[in-house]
């Protein structure tokens, strides 16, 4: 029997509220969010051979090369907790690995391609004052998402950290790379008719609740022309 699963995928430029909107929509969906910079981070804390190597490319503000990235990436999307579908907060990153993801995806699932369109210096502002939580990796802003205390996660009474990439040298790096590299998969899964927008600028309660409508208008599609 061939499992039908619902499968999202996140796009927009780094610090757009792609890993907030993933943990909101999981919460309200049981979707399982993938986010293959935290499992790459999570590897370098661990100083795995992987884990070291992909630290240095990311400090650097670079990307992670392809072969590696979907290597992770289908290990987990293949794992049993992914079998009613998950949240790829990240990947694709470029065509090439839209392209692998393809051919590990089944014909049944039911993919939705949203991308957060933001404004790109506003972006800067609030990538620079980003900080994420040390053990749970929740992810606050000092200007517009600040913690109760100054310093400590809300949620698990973590050490909040800047990430070393969240320098606006590093970030311009990104953005740039992120046009050069990743901005052709807006019009890979329009072809397709997958892809839809979210303005990522509005509040955050309010972006996710579009992203959910999105999602549950995929299924009540699907249903309906299958007569399910």
């Amino acid at each position: 029997m061939e499992f039908r699963r619902d499968v999202v995928i996140l796009l927009g430029p780094p610090g757009a509220g792609k890993g907030t909107q993933a943990r909101k929509v999981m919460a309200e969906t049981g979707l399982p969010q993938i986010s293959t910079g935290e499992m790459l981070r999570d590897a370098a804390a661990r100083k795995t051979g992987l884990g070291l190597r992909a630290k240095k490319v990311m400090e650097a503000g670079g990307l992670v090369d392809d072969e590696t990235v979907n290597g992770v990436v289908q290990e987990r999307i293949d794992s049993p907790g992914c079998k009613d579908g998950f949240i790829l907060d990240g990947y694709p990153r470029n065509v090439v690995q839209a392209g692998m993801l393809d051919t590990v995806l089944s014909p049944a699932d039911r993919v939705l391609v949203v991308e957060l369109v933001v404004d790109i210096e506003a972006l800067v502002g609030r990538l620079t004052a980003r900080r994420t939580c040390s053990k749970c990796n929740t992810i606050y802003n000092v200007q517009t998402h600040p913690p109760k205390r100054a310093g400590v996660c809300d949620a698990c009474g973590g050490l909040l950290v800047q990430r070393s990439d969240d320098t606006e040298a590093v970030i311009r790096d990104r953005l740039e790379t992120y046009e050069r590299q990743t901005r052709p998969l807006t019009e890979y899964y329009k072809a397709k008719d997958l892809y839809r927008k979210v303005d990522g600028m509005g509040a955050i309660d309010r972006v996710s609740e579009r992203i959910v409508a999105l999602i549950r208008g995929m299924a009540a599609g699907a249903e309906a022309a299958t007569g399910e």
